[in-house]
Formats: structure tokens, C-alpha cells, sequence
């Protein structure tokens, strides 16, 4: 896979493409990064890439000369061109897996009051938020982006089964996790972890995940792909019981 991020700020991601999963993966040839600078493709002296809105008002607007000329020159026959927008559809782990079947994404990272419109409605594929607050610009959103479709590649995770597990796959959250030591300043790990009941604590981590999810998330639940044990589960929470400890 190859993802190309389209910034005004390069030096924004040396840190962190260098570091973890995201380092490991592009060393491993798992992945290709790459970081383009938008001013490469700007024109003239000064290499202008905003200017101001027509109509008036604060703020200044990508153009849209050098965006199309960098796009159309890293666009291939399989790549997939998305504008990080407050604008866009929201960020979710559907979405993360939706690209990461993908072979090369653009991400085009707005700034300022955003891109000059002829840009979102005939350059790009998509245009992707995530979530509803306010950053200065589209660099850190690339890099979640990023980060979540990577980690989902084939060989990018040790464990090939990671993914599966983690939070919101399938609509829930992940319930409590514990290691050494077994007592902390009175706190015990709960006993069922240490029984080596494998099955038993399967189920215990199946109900601990629907009481994180019921107490903290519970409109995840309208959505969650439950098996009939886990809708059982969901009834007696509404109803009043608490799962094990």
C-alpha cells in the first residue's frame, strides 16, 4: 500500500511516520509513506498556495491550480483522493478497514477556511472528518487516518488477530485489562483472570465489554453486532444486574 499526505507543513510528521507501528511497517516494505509539500506545486516566485475568498470575509482559502497539479501528478489508476475536512464524513473503524483494502491513498490536508470548493467537487474522491471540534488544519487528522488504516494491513500487526479485538470492531469497547503485579495498594486483579478457566474468562470479558460499552458508550449498542448471549446480557443490564466483577 502507498498513501501520499499533501501539506504546507512537511516537518509536521518526521516524528511521528519514524516511530512504532507506523516506522516498523514502512521499514518491513509493509507500507509506502510519503509526505509531498503542496508549495512544490505552486507557481511564480513566492510559490502562492491561498489567496483571499471572493465575497470577502477573514481567513484565506487553498487554491486550487496547485492542489489539482500535485493531485494529477501522484494519482494513479487505483488511488483514492480524500480532503481532511471538518465537512466530511465521520471517522470510524468501518471507514479505517474501507481503505485499508485499498492500494494508494491521497490525503490531502486542508488549512486555513478550507480548500476552494472546485476542488472538493471535481478533484477529490472523499472528504473524511474526525469529529466535530476544531484543529488547524489537516495534519493531525492524516495522521489518525493513517495510523487506524495501516495497523489493519496484513503483517503490519504481530498478531493477526489484534484487529478483531480492539475497541469498536465490532461495536463495542474493550472491557478492563490487567497485569503484574496481581495486588496493587490493595487492589486485586479479579480472581477469574487468574483462574486459567479460558472459557470462563472469555465470558467475563465478553460482560465486562457490554458494561464499559452500557456505562460509557451506550449508544454504540444501538448498532453492535451482539450474538443472542450478549443481547440476554444487554436485557439484564437494562434491568438492573451488573455483570461479575
Amino acid at each position: 500500500m502507498k498513501i501520499d499526505i499533501v501539506t504546507l507543513f512537511p516537518g509536521l510528521f518526521a516524528g511521528p511516520l519514524q516511530e512504532s507501528i507506523l516506522g516498523r511497517a514502512q521499514a518491513r516494505g509493509l507500507v509506502e509513506i510519503r509526505v509531498v509539500n503542496l508549495r512544490d506545486w505552486a507557481e511564480g516566485r513566492h510559490r502562492v498556495t491561498d489567496d483571499y475568498p471572493f465575497g470577502g470575509g477573514g481567513g484565506m482559502v487553498l487554491k486550487p491550480e496547485p492542489l489539482f497539479a500535485c493531485v494529477q501528478a501522484l494519482r494513479g489508476p487505483n488511488s483514492r483522493v480524500i480532503l481532511l475536512d471538518p465537512q466530511g464524513r465521520r471517522f470510524t473503524q468501518e471507514i479505517a478497514k474501507e481503505l485499508s483494502r485499498g492500494d494508494h491513498l491521497i490525503l490531502l490536508c486542508g488549512r486555513y477556511e478550507g480548500v476552494d470548493e472546485r476542488v472538493r467537487q471535481h478533484l477529490v474522491d472523499d472528504a473524511i472528518s474526525i469529529g466535530d471540534y476544531v484543529l488547524t488544519g489537516g495534519e493531525l487528522p492524516a495522521l489518525v487516518v493513517t495510523d487506524a488504516v495501516v495497523r489493519l494491513r496484513p503483517g503490519v500487526l504481530g498478531d493477526e488477530a489484534a484487529p478483531g479485538k480492539d475497541s469498536f470492531e465490532r461495536g463495542l469497547l474493550e472491557g478492563p485489562q490487567y497485569t503484574r503485579p496481581e495486588e496493587f495498594r490493595g487492589w486485586r486483579v479479579p480472581e477469574v483472570l487468574l483462574s486459567g478457566d479460558h472459557a470462563r474468562i472469555a465470558r467475563w470479558r465478553r460482560g465486562q465489554a457490554l458494561w464499559v460499552t452500557w456505562q460509557r458508550r451506550p449508544d454504540l449498542l444501538e448498532t453492535a453486532d451482539l450474538s443472542p448471549e450478549e443481547q440476554k446480557l444487554i436485557e439484564e443490564l437494562r434491568q438492573g444486574t451488573q455483570p461479575d466483577a
